[in-house]
Formats: C-alpha cells, sequence, structure tokens
C-alpha cells in the first residue's frame, strides 16, 4: 500500500492577521518616530545654537550682574558649552521623537490619513495649541527674568493646551455650527485664566527677552512643523515598502 501525501494548508485566523497587522503599525509608528525625531531633532538643534543659544548665554552674564558683550559672550568654560550643547541635543531629539509620536497617535486615533501634507497641518495646530496660545499669555522667559509662579505657570500651560487642541479639533473637524462654536469658546476660555504676570523686575533688557520670546516660538514652531511633515512621509513610505515586501 502507498500512503498517500496530502499537503496541509495552514490558514490564519481573522484575530491572527489583526495582531499581526496591529503589530505591524506599531512598528510602524516606532520606527517612524525614532528616525523622524533623530532627523527633525538634529535640525532644530543646529537652528536653536544660533538663535536662542547664544541669546540664554548673554541672559547669564547680566543675572549675575556681569556686562554682556554684544556677541554674548559667555562665562562657561569651553568644555561646559560644549557639555551644554550635547545635553541640549539630546533633549532636543527626544522632544521631536515626543512630536511625531504624538501626531502619528492622534492622527490614528482619529482615522486620519498620515501623509507629509496632513501630518504638517497637524503639527501646525499642535503649535497653535501648545506654543503659540500659550505665548500670548505666558511669554517664553530667559533666566534672570521676572517670573510668575511656576505651579501656577504649569497648571495653566496644561490646562491651556489640553482646551486650545479640543477647541481646534472641533473648530476643524466637526460641521454643527454650534459644536464649532463650542471649539472657539474653549480655545478663547484659558486666556480669562491665565496668571498675573510678574512684576517687570528683570536683569535682562527688554530688547533681548523680546528677541527670545519670538526666537523660542519660532524654534517650536519649526520643531511641530518639521516632525509632523517627517513623521507623515516616513510613515507612508514605510507602508509602502511594508505592502511590496508582503502583497
Amino acid at each position: 500500500m502507498i500512503a498517500r501525501m496530502t499537503r496541509v494548508t495552514r490558514f490564519r485566523s481573522p484575530a491572527t492577521k489583526t495582531r499581526t497587522k496591529q503589530t505591524s503599525v506599531i512598528t510602524r509608528v516606532l520606527a517612524t518616530g525614532l528616525i523622524a525625531g533623530i532627523v527633525a531633532g538634529l535640525f532644530v538643534a543646529a537652528i536653536q545654537h544660533v538663535t536662542t543659544t547664544p541669546l540664554i548665554l548673554t541672559a547669564e552674564i547680566y543675572e549675575v550682574g556681569g556686562e554682556a558683550t554684544q556677541t554674548g559672550a559667555s562665562m562657561l568654560t569651553q568644555s561646559a558649552l560644549l557639555h551644554r550643547t550635547f545635553n541640549t541635543s539630546l533633549s532636543t531629539i527626544a522632544l521631536s521623537m515626543g512630536y511625531a509620536l504624538i501626531l502619528l497617535a492622534v492622527m490614528l486615533l482619529t482615522e486620519e490619513k498620515i501623509d507629509a501634507y496632513r501630518a504638517t497641518i497637524w503639527g501646525a495646530c499642535a503649535f497653535a495649541a501648545t506654543g503659540l496660545s500659550a505665548g500670548l499669555e505666558l511669554a517664553p522667559q530667559l533666566p534672570g527674568a521676572a517670573e510668575t509662579a511656576l505651579h501656577d505657570r504649569q497648571i495653566w500651560w496644561l490646562a491651556n493646551a489640553a482646551l486650545s487642541a479640543l477647541g481646534l479639533y472641533l473648530l476643524i473637524k466637526t460641521e454643527p455650527v454650534l459644536v464649532k462654536i463650542f471649539g472657539l469658546a474653549l480655545i478663547l476660555a484659558p486666556h480669562f485664566f491665565a496668571p498675573i504676570p510678574a512684576a517687570p523686575e528683570s536683569h535682562v533688557p527688554a530688547e533681548l527677552a523680546a528677541k527670545f520670546a519670538a526666537a523660542s516660538l519660532s524654534v517650536q514652531a519649526l520643531s511641530w512643523l518639521l516632525a509632523g511633515a517627517l513623521a507623515g512621509g516616513i510613515y507612508q513610505l514605510l507602508g509602502r515598502h511594508n505592502n511590496e515586501a508582503h502583497p
């Protein structure tokens, strides 16, 4: 008797396919956040080195009562400056990774198509909610500047960012007029309860403080926009590569 050999075909259950797809998406998101964060972080760190960093170094001289030069000479040694630059760059890269991951997560949760253009728009909205809106009441501050109580600033910033983000989403993504009006109200509400600014006592010249506020907000906007553009583009590119590898 000749044994009949039969070929067994294995079928994957729908649950297995779903888990595989979820794992693939999570892998794409993490890989995208890592790559986009490194590229965007390095670029933004370079911009910071020639914009906000010299202003901070100059302000530190005013803070200790020295006379700052027009070139922003620092009282730190060369090795200390390099160490600070390295740490700042690492922080900027980590922050850019966070921006990219936040944008991707929110876009996935809202079932928004992810590409470079749409992710850049979401990045602009994120900056409007977390940077621009807050900057209208509490501008970025230099060392030695008069400061509002830190606890009050933190609580108000968190509330303002959350309400502004939700308000922008309702204003842009919903259709009913009443919902849009409610969204606008959420955006405006935190500004009626902003912390009272500190007394204008500062070692830093007003012109220097104004330059830093403008430069800091510009760098933050660039960071959000670049993280969004790179995240959207890389995520889409990885998706195409995955489809070609597993048709």
